[in-house]
């Protein structure tokens, strides 16, 4: 958006003239979730209304929950993963994924297995080989595209933590994972689906950043909303060091903070729930539209 010579600035600039020429626009949120901002859209003293046209939040739309296959594509037998996870106790488990496209620098996947290993929690970590950069979480820029991710980490983590964790390469089934009662908390980098699912299954959330809007989100979800934590320095500022993911993990997980963070969570999933149900915000706003369709 700084560089006006860039074509996606002048795309950006396109789709919002477009967008009050719209006979509507659609959101996936619902009204309990960001109640102030869809006051906003409707305030004719911010800029004269910062929309002409009709806002309908019908959210939280997620991908449903499905039955894996036999093998993910990564070669995981994703019956290991689910039979793994049956016989660890409810919410004890951490889900640690950077979306499809996430990667940490070799230095900070170093803090990130040290800072597991010292946590003393139950994890799921979805690696994938690190960049080439020092100190940078990136977006699908990794270093090493067909090397083994899981050869990239400390001497011995493996071993080590084989009795409380689970190192998944590349990928994973995420909604099936989030939607498991043994899942107490995910380490995401906070895009909009991950954001959506967590909350729904009322999982609370350590925030990793790594670009466009997820700093945004992050910042919505630890500050305003209060259902997750973040670091005292952002990952793209500098090197997250293993005692502070240590103290991130453990906070999320066993400590009294962590409680009160897990209780606001859900009380946005039963929020999310009343939303969808017959009669709530979201119905209402999506029968709305249908009726404005026929």
């Amino acid at each position: 958006m700084l560089n006006r010579a860039d074509q996606q600035y002048l795309e950006y600039v396109r789709i919002g003239g477009e967008m009050p020429r719209s006979d509507g626009i659609l959101l996936n949120i619902w009204k309990d979730l960001q109640p102030k901002i869809l006051d906003a859209f409707k305030d004719e003293s911010l800029l004269g209304g910062v929309l002409k046209v009709p806002v309908y939040p019908i959210g939280p739309l997620t991908q449903a929950v499905q039955s894996t296959g036999p093998t993910g594509p990564t070669g995981l037998i994703d019956g290991d993963l689910f039979n793994w996870l049956d016989k660890q106790p409810s919410e004890s488990v951490i889900f640690v994924s950077l979306g499809s496209g996430g990667t940490l620098s070799y230095e900070q996947m170093t803090e990130m297995a040290w800072g597991l290993e010292l946590s003393q929690q139950r994890f799921i970590w979805v690696v994938r080989p690190p960049t080439s950069k020092c100190a940078d979480a990136a977006f699908f820029t990794s270093g090493k595209g067909d090397d083994d991710p899981l050869s990239y980490l400390p001497e011995g983590f493996l071993n080590r933590t084989r009795e409380i964790g689970l190192v998944v390469p590349i990928w994973a089934p995420q909604v099936d994972i989030l939607s498991h009662p043994s899942i107490g908390g995910f380490f995401s980098h906070c895009g909009w689906n991950s954001t959506l699912e967590s909350i729904i299954n009322g999982v609370p959330m350590i925030v990793w950043p790594l670009y466009a809007e997820q700093r945004m989100n992050a910042t919505l979800l630890s500050d305003e909303l209060g259902v997750a934590l973040r670091s005292k320095v952002p990952p793209r500022e500098g090197v997250v060091e293993r005692e502070e993911i240590k103290r991130m993990v453990r906070k999320i997980m066993v400590e009294e903070d962590g409680f009160a963070i897990r209780g606001k969570v859900n009380e946005l999933k039963l929020s999310a729930v009343k939303a969808l149900s017959q009669g709530g915000s979201s119905y209402n706003a999506l029968s709305e539209v249908a009726s404005k369709t026929k």
